[in-house]
């Protein structure tokens, strides 16, 4: 083995000098826009410091083919942390950066790369590039339940009614997500002592590849065939790439077609999901979800207890109206009887005094012809006279019996009015038990309109009523 001469060698120092000043002579003072994927990364939050691995990755195989030390600090540590303000996603392994970066060498810590900046617009932007992509997929495969009119997003799902009590929810999220305990919290103490029951079906919400987890549990809710009133789909805020999921296309399909309507409260505060887009209601955090939930219930109550405001005016008026309408009435059924109960009492009294002269004349006849008679038969038996006699007093008895029993008829005829007269009225009638049915201001006579669900309202001699159809019998009459 031969032997290397002194003359021959260097010290390291000398190596890693050179090394040092060829590497600052092509480098100095020079940055360069990277493009690549972050691994290993480490953060030391006392000092500020962040180390990480940048790699490029084959864009078929997916292996790797390029990779680098790097390190932020200072300045580049404070981009990182507007970056993360900014996108709403963490400095993390696995997240696609373009990134400003410095060459340096060091004799001791070797080739250093250093992150001076880094752009947020391009990782923005190519999550929506993404989320546009899958969009414009939902729009073109699913036309038949999805399209676009102008911003918005017109689906299956969104065109559905809500109830109008929402009760009954399945609520999709993670077991032990914050943001369920938010949500059942503020549907549980809400200050209108509304009350929910809630079915969990829980998987995890977070991770693009647990997508089909989150589709298999909307189908575990279709295949229940419990009669939901809505699906709440939530979880608590994050990052931006957590939210990959809710961007995917299996998923926005799913929500878009589902015959319940969504609520989403995904926790994005800072733009919409395309899950959001398809679901019926979108909201920005759990809570908001339940505030919206419990804000629809309580419309629904204001709007009935209005409703009740307004019948009971309503109502107020109408009997008022007819209360003044059968006052009225009363008074014209008594001041006509007693008209005509004048009229045929005068009637009755012209008739008795037809009577009486008639009477008088026929008396006065008989009286002449009796004088004649006499005069004429003086010489005739005292039977003839008797005879005559009896005559005349038949014929008077039976003027007075004519006389007695025509003011009679006419008594019972002036007493038949009378009583028909106050059986007529509306007061008598509703004595007897009987009860007067109106409906839209209407006397009903028969039920022929009337149908289950129809308002109608029931007058009886101490009270009127207000009251639902529930359900209608025909009778039938042979």
């Amino acid at each position: 083995m031969r032997s290397m001469t002194t003359s021959a060698s260097i010290k390291l120092s000398v190596l890693t000098g050179k090394i040092q000043q060829a590497l600052h002579q092509v480098f100095a003072e020079q940055t360069w826009w990277v493009v690549a994927d972050v691994t290993n990364h480490s953060f030391y939050r006392q000092k500020g410091y962040h180390y990480f691995d940048l790699v490029e990755k084959d864009e078929y195989s997916g292996g790797i083919v390029a990779k680098v030390s790097a390190v932020a600090w200072g300045n580049g540590a404070i981009r990182i942390s507007e970056f993360e303000f900014v996108t709403g996603q963490q400095f993390k392994n696995d997240i696609h950066v373009l990134v400003r970066v410095s060459v340096s060498y060091h004799q001791v810590h070797g080739l250093q790369i250093t992150l001076l900046d880094i752009d947020t617009n391009f990782t923005v932007g190519l999550l929506e590039q993404q989320k546009q992509q899958t969009l414009l997929r939902l729009t073109t495969e699913c036309a038949d339940f999805i399209r676009k009119a102008g911003d918005r997003y017109i689906t299956r799902n969104n065109q559905l009614a809500l109830p109008r009590v929402i009760q009954r929810l399945a609520v999709v999220t993670s077991g032990n997500s914050a943001g369920y305990q938010d949500f059942k919290h503020t549907l549980d103490h809400n200050l209108f002592g509304y009350t929910f029951a809630i079915d969990n079906y829980f998987t995890v919400v977070q991770g693009e590849a647990k997508a089909e987890l989150v589709q298999q549990r909307l189908i575990d809710i279709y295949n229940s065939q419990v009669p939901y009133d809505a699906v709440v789909i939530i979880r608590g805020g994050g990052a931006q790439t957590d939210f990959l999921l809710f961007d995917t296309f299996i998923l926005g399909r799913a929500v878009a077609k589902f015959p319940i309507p969504v609520i989403t409260g995904i926790g994005h505060q800072k733009n919409e999901t395309v899950t959001d887009m398809m679901a019926h209601t979108a909201t920005k955090t759990p809570t908001k979800a339940a505030e919206l939930i419990i804000a629809h219930n309580r419309s629904f109550e204001e709007s009935v207890i209005s409703a009740r405001q307004q019948i009971l005016i309503r109502a107020q008026q109408m009997f008022s109206g007819h209360f003044q309408s059968l006052s009225y009435l009363n008074s014209s059924i008594i001041n006509q009887a007693r008209n005509l109960l004048a009229t045929h009492k005068e009637a009755l009294h012209a008739c008795n005094n037809v009577v009486l002269h008639t009477s008088r004349d026929i008396l006065l006849n008989n009286h002449r012809e009796l004088i004649a008679v006499s005069n004429a038969v003086l010489s005739k038996p005292r039977m003839m006279v008797s005879n005559r006699r009896n005559d005349l007093e038949n014929a008077i008895g039976k003027f007075r019996s004519f006389s007695r029993l025509f003011i009679q008829s006419k008594r019972g005829q002036v007493a038949h009015y009378d009583t028909l007269f106050k059986l007529m009225s509306p007061a008598n009638i509703l004595k007897r038990g009987f009860a007067m049915v109106y409906q839209d201001d209407q006397v009903i006579s028969n039920a022929a309109n009337i149908q289950p669900g129809a308002h109608i309202r029931v007058v009886m001699q101490d009270a009127s009523m207000e009251a639902t159809v529930n359900t209608k019998t025909n009778n039938t009459h042979e």
